[in-house]
């Protein structure tokens, strides 16, 4: 029996190491992490005959070696033992790819970017599935792709769904039908997909070869996850090679970046543009006019009228090119005008992305924890009332901050910072001229506080927009953003803290917050 290794418990992983033993192969998976969730999954894998090894990295010695490795998503590419391992020849691929080779008989959309890529996956979702078409969004968002692979025998996720219901576990997803809603019980992926909605990241199409999507979608690209791909134009790199694989391209025309590029190096694409045809960069594309998304097919077509704009719930010019990008997807599918409206109508949003939590005394709190960086925070801090209360901060990435600077010092009444880039944030802002903000550490902290400095300044809108990734404090952005929401509708409920002083900080208002009753 042929050996695999899978690298990584987590969701992607242990839907690799299924739909490998489904296929046949004797299969092992690694973590280096131990906790008493990881040991459950332990002991839930070994009755299916999976081999968990945690606490403990992958080494390739002795005569037993694997003749494949998957790797989870979230594994850096060029660890040594990945390079070991191709220099021995061991095939070694990602987890999109694995599930990839199990569904390429199927249409996908592969949809890339540095922001607004989940917002644009899970509105495509919403329209495919309006059109009565099974179509689940799989990859960064909702299920990992080796789940809808398990799906297609009617084995794997499906029955484990079942168990989960028996047992009342729930899994808190991104399903576009309820996004931003509470968890729900995981639901099974039906039989007979139609289309694969992927939303892919660069890490995942790095380690996915021959990912070919019948429509591949570029949202936007500016600098991010350098410390992984190192330069600019290795990150560009990445992402194009799932662009260049796709049958037909649809591109964010109004994205700096990209825009420059423009028809030199993607002469076949159909381009998108909030600001009319005027802009279109090619002769067919979509744009806005007169409130419509407009289609223009070809160069000689005429063109039509789709949706009207005001039909998206979602504000910001950036949702607006979410839209534009989503509607020139289901139009290349093939999907009519009545399944796009009523899916854009009806469609809430994405949890964690300018996702209003609730209203207190005439507050608005919104959750905006995927914006991880300082391009998507600036886009969330652009698109709510002012003054507004910022919550930012956690482990800060590399990039360029000057044009969320100016933002903060036109938008934001005052800053609440967090997390382990707290310090060099209060630098930042001081050095451009911001005094007002308080280092609070913790979101527990944060809360309270910008609710109070809120009434103090009149202030519409508490945004939790970090320009950070989580990880100093929270697994991932999802749980940091749960926790927010937690906290808000706890705080709009009626939980107060008791305060106690601690020693000032440096043009900080740090206080320590305990909690009661």
């Amino acid at each position: 029996m042929s050996k695999a290794t899978v690298i990584g418990l987590g969701k992607s992983g242990v839907a690799a190491a299924r739909l490998l033993k489904r296929e046949g192969w004797e299969v092992e998976l690694s973590d280096g992490n131990t906790s008493k969730t990881l040991l459950e999954q332990q002991q839930e894998l070994a009755a299916e005959q999976i081999t968990v090894k945690l606490g403990q990295s992958l080494e390739l010695n002795g005569a037993n070696l694997p003749q494949l490795i998957v790797v989870s998503p979230g594994v850096p590419w060029d660890i040594p033992v990945l390079v070991e391992a191709r220099q021995l020849g061991i095939e070694t691929i990602g987890e999109m790819e694995l599930a990839w080779r199990n569904l390429q008989s199927l249409p996908w959309v592969g949809i890339t970017g540095t922001n607004g890529k989940t917002t644009t996956t899970a509105l495509i979702a919403a329209i495919f599935q309006a059109a009565e078409l099974n179509a689940p969004a799989c990859g960064n968002i909702g299920y990992a792709a080796c789940e809808v692979a398990l799906s297609q025998r009617g084995q794997g996720t499906g029955d484990r769904g079942q168990r989960d219901r028996e047992r009342g576990e729930v899994t808190p997803i991104q399903n576009p039908s309820c996004a931003g809603s509470a968890p729900k019980v995981r639901p099974k992926i039906q039989n007979h997909i139609d289309w694969v909605i992927a939303e892919v990241s660069s890490y995942q199409i790095e380690s996915s070869s021959s990912l070919a999507p019948r429509i591949g979608v570029w949202t936007t690209f500016t600098p991010d996850h350098l410390s992984r791909h190192q330069t600019l134009e290795n990150y560009y790199n990445i992402k194009a090679k799932l662009l260049r694989q796709s049958e037909l391209q649809v591109f964010n025309g109004d994205d700096a970046y990209l825009s420059q590029l423009g028809l030199s190096a993607w002469p076949d694409a159909y381009w998108t543009s909030v600001k009319g045809k005027d802009f279109l960069i090619s002769e067919k594309g979509f744009y806005i006019e007169d409130g419509w998304v407009v289609e223009k097919l070809t160069a000689t077509s005429t063109p039509e009228p789709i949706v009207k704009v005001s039909s998206l719930r979602m504000v910001g010019e950036h949702n607006q090119q979410n839209l534009l990008m989503a509607v020139a997807t289901a139009r290349l599918a093939g999907i009519n005008r009545d399944a796009i409206a009523r899916a854009v109508r009806e469609f809430p949003g994405v949890a964690h992305r300018l996702e209003h939590i609730c209203t207190w005394e005439g507050i608005d709190f919104i959750n905006d924890s995927k914006a991880t960086n300082y391009d998507a925070a600036e886009v969330g801090l652009a698109s709510v009332n002012s003054p507004a209360i910022l919550i930012a901060g956690g482990e800060a990435k590399a990039g360029d901050d000057t044009a969320w600077l100016a933002q903060i010092q036109t938008k934001a009444a005052a800053v609440l910072l967090i997390g382990s880039a707290a310090p060099a944030f209060a630098k930042r802002l001081r050095e451009v001229g911001y005094h007002t903000y308080h280092i609070v550490e913790t979101m527990e902290r944060a809360v309270p506080k910008s609710a109070e400095l809120a009434k103090q300044y009149q202030a519409p809108v508490v945004l939790l927009s970090p320009a950070c990734a989580s990880f100093d404090q929270y697994p991932n952005f999802e749980v940091r953003g749960d926790r927010f929401r937690h906290l808000c509708l706890a705080w709009a409920g009626g939980w107060k803290p008791a305060r106690a002083e601690l020693p000032e900080l440096e043009n900080s208002s740090q206080e320590s917050i305990v909690q009661s009753r």
